[in-house]
């Protein structure tokens, strides 16, 4: 279920997507393994692309907000669950790589959908009528079959960085 996104610093993944949409949009992205440089292209005749960054720039900004308040939402379910609030440093690593906390993540490969992967989605239908758009039901769900699945968050965890899955 982690092929979505491979183990690596945060910065290292926005750094990335914003080099990627930078070249897309017409920058000239120079990379090598120095510091990477991104010079501006001489594109006049492209503002709807540099337009087109900005969008997709504050739209990070959104999925990172909507990453926050899924955490925060995590972080008040534990309790519920029997767990302390030390559980959540696996919980985070654990959704972190495998959806990145996005609601609608989708593996293209399996099929798996949302902050926890699902597979397959439909399962999670019993958290909650929502649950294609709902953080809160989506990381309910999650949280139940970790509980169910392997106990604790820690446990989850140590699991996927055995088999690459959970």
């Amino acid at each position: 279920m982690s092929l979505i996104r491979a183990a690596r610093p945060k910065s290292v993944t926005f750094i990335t997507t914003v080099i990627a949409r930078m070249a897309l949009a017409g920058a000239v992205v120079a990379t090598s393994l120095a510091p990477v440089r991104v010079q501006a292209a001489a594109a006049p005749d492209r503002p709807a692309a540099h337009a087109g960054l900005a969008s997709s720039l504050r739209s990070d900004r959104a999925t990172a907000a909507s990453a926050a308040r899924a955490r925060r939402i995590a972080r008040g379910m534990l309790r519920s669950f029997d767990w302390t609030r030390r559980q959540f440093k696996y919980l985070d690593d654990l959704w972190d790589r495998e959806s990145g906390w996005n609601v609608s993540a989708q593996n293209p490969y399996s099929g798996a959908y949302g902050i926890p992967q699902a597979l397959p989605p439909g399962k999670m239908a019993v958290a909650g009528r929502n649950w294609r758009t709902s953080a809160r039901t989506q990381i309910r769900w999650g949280l139940g079959y970790i509980k169910g699945t392997y106990r604790s968050p820690r446990r989850a965890w140590s699991h996927e960085l055995a088999t690459g899955w959970y």
